[in-house]
């Protein structure tokens, strides 16, 4: 496989990301949206998720495709971010038709970032507003680092952010990932500046440091953030023509990605959670051995869209860690 040529998830023809954030609330939201629905689904694996309209996403559920996808900070106040881009849509004539009604369909997710230094006394839940103008500011140009739902994210010892990449297959398909990174567990190997998605990295895209030398004794970890207030969420899509159950399976191959990015992942403290969307364009030449190889390039883009995150990070005042730029660039 090789990179994209944006290597966003936004190489997928037809797919938009929009971002936005307040800085003083140190939190955001992040909308993936198209011009026409698209099919998604779903697979969770972290013990704490956040979620809204994910049953929907089910194989045997009767909506076929979704207008837009949330990933928001503010715990479950960010779920609120789905009220502000389905009204966006609704104002835009899009929706699930029931007769002469429309009704958006737009699943979400979160992250906690209620404790990153961020002022948090609002008088009233500012993520419809966030929700609204990050879909309205969806386009191809997928900005990482500390932007959108990333804004506020921490992992183990290092700021997350959002990250993204791409890869074209060799049977012509494209497969992208979206992540927010907000992990209890760590980006990079031991204190060292490698990072543990180095084996997938494409073109030095994140440094080209490989992996280090001597790698650290093993361990048993001790969680520095408690029940709740860890997760990482992505999406990973391609133009295939999966359908939800194809997708669901993509899901799932896909947390592969986070498992070799992440150390450790999938915690009982951690809301460890992918999305998979297809837009359908490309026809599948083989079902069984195009599944295969989608699933296997969904995991490896998402290990690289989760070092971006953190290799991107923006350092701020007022930080409670230290980015990789500031710690090692």
């Amino acid at each position: 496989m090789i990179r994209g040529p944006r290597n966003r998830i936004t190489d997928v023809a037809g797919l938009r990301v929009g971002h936005a954030q307040d800085d003083a609330l140190r939190s955001g939201v992040t909308v993936l949206t198209a011009d026409a629905p698209f099919a998604a689904s779903v697979h969770v694996m972290g013990g704490a998720p956040g979620t809204r309209e994910t049953d929907l996403l089910a194989p045997d559920k009767l909506v076929g495709g979704v207008d837009a996808l949330v990933l928001a900070g503010g715990s479950a106040f960010g779920l609120a971010a789905c009220d502000g881009v389905m009204t966006a849509l609704h104002r835009a004539g899009r929706g699930f038709a029931v007769g002469p009604a429309r009704v958006p369909i737009v699943p979400g997710a979160i992250v906690f970032d209620l404790l990153n230094g961020g002022d948090k006394g609002w008088d009233a839940n500012p993520y419809p507003a966030l929700g609204a103008a990050a879909w309205t500011a969806a386009g191809v140009d997928c900005a990482m680092g500390s932007v959108g739902a990333g804004t506020g994210a921490l992992t183990g010892t290092l700021k997350g952010g959002v990250g993204s990449a791409s890869a074209v297959l060799q049977r012509g398909a494209t497969v992208g990932a979206l992540v927010v990174v907000n992990a209890l567990g760590q980006a990079t190997v031991g204190d060292s500046r490698h990072f543990w998605a180095a084996p997938w990295e494409l073109e030095a895209e994140f440094g080209g440091l490989g992996l280090p030398a001597r790698f650290p004794a093993a361990h048993e970890p001790a969680p520095a953030k408690r029940l709740g207030e860890a997760t990482t969420i992505a999406i990973v899509a391609t133009d295939a023509a999966l359908d939800k159950a194809g997708l669901q399976r993509m899901a799932t191959a896909a947390h592969d990605g986070l498992a070799r990015a992440l150390v450790p992942s999938h915690t009982p403290l951690d809301g460890d959670l992918v999305f998979a969307v297809s837009t359908g364009a490309r026809p599948l030449a083989d079902p069984v051995g195009d599944a295969f190889v989608l699933g296997h390039a969904a995991a490896c883009v998402l290990a690289r869209a989760v070092a971006h995150g953190v290799h991107s990070a923006a350092a701020r005042p007022g930080d409670l860690q230290p980015s990789w730029r500031q710690r090692f660039g």
